[in-house]
C-alpha cells in the first residue's frame, strides 16, 4: 500500500519545479534591472553637457539596464522633434516593460491553478473510494485508505503548491512595479532635459 496524491500530484510537482525555474530566472533578470537611476542620469547629463553624445550614448549600451537603454533611445532621437523623442523613448519603455514582465503570468497562473487541480485530485481520490466500495461486498479500512489518501495528498500539494508560488509572484510584482516607476521618472527626466538642452542652443 503506497501513499500517493494519483496523477495530478505529479502535475502539480512538475508545475511547481517550473515555478521555481521561472523565479529565479525572473528574479536574477529584475536585480539586474535596477541601478540608481538618479546617479546614472546625474553622470551622462554631465557627459551631455560637456558635448561628449557619442561618449554618453556608449556608456548607455555598455550599461546592462532598461534605464541606460531608454536614455540611450532619447539621444539618438535627441535631433528629432520633441513629439518623435517622446514616441521613441516611449515605445522604447513599452519594450522595456515587456521584456521584464515576460513570464511573470506563468506563475499567476501557477498559482491560481493549483488548488483547483488539487481539488480535483481530490475528487478523483474520492471517485476511486466510491468505486472500491460500491465493487466488493465486504470492504476493509485498507480498502478505502489509498483513495481517501489520494484524494488528501492532492488538495495539500495543491495548497503547497499555491501559497508560495503566489507570494514568489507577489514579490516579482512589487520589483517590476519599482523598476516601471524608475524608468518612467528616467524616461521624462532625459526628455526634458534634451528638450530644454535644444531650446537654450536655439537661443
Amino acid at each position: 500500500m503506497t501513499i500517493t496524491g494519483g496523477v495530478v500530484f505529479w502535475i502539480l510537482l512538475a508545475l511547481a519545479v517550473v515555478a521555481l525555474v521561472v523565479y529565479f530566472e525572473r528574479l536574477v533578470d529584475l536585480r539586474r534591472a535596477q541601478i540608481d537611476y538618479e546617479d546614472f542620469l546625474k553622470g551622462i547629463v554631465n557627459i551631455l553637457d560637456a558635448g561628449n553624445d557619442e561618449e554618453a550614448l556608449a556608456i548607455c549600451e555598455d550599461t546592462p539596464a532598461p534605464v541606460a537603454n531608454v536614455v540611450a533611445t532619447a539621444i539618438r532621437h535627441a535631433g528629432g522633434s520633441a513629439r518623435v523623442l517622446r514616441e521613441a523613448v516611449d515605445s522604447q519603455g513599452r519594450a522595456e516593460i515587456g521584456r521584464l514582465d515576460r513570464r511573470l503570468a506563468s506563475l499567476a497562473i501557477i498559482a491560481q491553478i493549483s488548488p483547483l487541480l488539487g481539488l480535483l485530485g481530490t475528487v478523483f481520490g474520492f471517485i476511486k473510494t466510491v468505486l472500491v466500495a460500491n465493487g466488493q461486498e465486504i470492504v476493509s479500512r485498507a480498502d478505502l485508505f489509498d483513495g481517501a489518501m489520494e484524494a488528501m495528498v492532492a488538495a495539500a500539494a495543491g495548497l503547497a503548491v499555491a501559497i508560495p508560488v503566489s507570494v514568489m509572484y507577489g514579490s516579482l510584482r512589487v520589483r517590476l512595479e519599482r523598476t516601471v516607476v524608475e524608468l518612467e521618472a528616467a524616461a521624462s527626466q532625459i526628455v526634458g532635459y534634451i528638450s530644454t538642452r535644444k531650446e537654450d542652443s536655439r537661443r
